[in-house]
């Protein structure tokens, strides 16, 4: 039996077929991106708010912090800004104050901020006897994790925004920190 031929050599293609292959490769590799980033812009920004939250979304009841039942019936009908939220999450707690500000600022034009805890009861009721804010905050707990996957966050990051338009319509979905420019546009709407 004879031994096999060990070769040092390289198959190398020409350079004209060399340049095509890579052309290829990446014309295939930036379709494939800009594919995505038009599938998450479409799926995230909620163009024209023509996609509805589902009904039961008004169905749920919540517990406040301090043990009252919150019933999300009472948002429905005037634009609403979801916020869900952690005490241990910085993100969020930097944010609160803007959040809070903007209810503040825009609740006689019919806003409504809403923060859902993904927390625990007394960690909440905690964290809001030494900062409060003057928007309604419930305890969302495991179903809030369900719910938010339910309305985009298929991550399960936080902090995660919703805005709801009075007809019912997502107008945006946000994972990460809120900016000024997301308070403004949401002003103007």
């Amino acid at each position: 039996m004879s031994e096999p031929i060990e070769s040092t050599e390289r198959l190398t293609l020409p350079p004209a077929d060399e340049r095509r292959r890579r052309l290829l490769y990446a014309a295939v590799a930036a379709t494939a991106g800009l594919g995505g980033a038009g599938l998450a812009w479409w799926k995230y920004a909620a163009p024209g708010g023509a996609e509805p939250v589902a009904p039961s979304l008004w169905t749920r009841k919540f517990n406040t912090p301090a043990g009252a039942v919150l019933d999300l019936q009472a948002f429905r009908g005037k634009p609403l800004v979801l916020n869900f939220w952690a005490t241990w999450c910085p993100p969020c707690v930097e944010e609160m104050p803007s959040l809070d500000r903007f209810y503040r600022e825009n609740s006689a034009k019919s806003w409504q901020v809403l923060g859902l805890a993904i927390d625990r009861q007394s960690s909440v009721r905690r964290f809001l006897t030494e900062y409060p804010v003057a928007y309604p905050i419930a305890m969302a707990e495991v179903e809030g994790s369900e719910l938010g996957q339910s309305l985009g966050n298929l991550s399960g990051g936080l902090p995660f925004t919703v805005v709801i338009g009075a007809d019912g319509s997502v107008l945006q979905r946000k994972i990460g920190r809120l900016a000024s420019g997301d308070f403004q546009a949401w002003a103007a709407l």
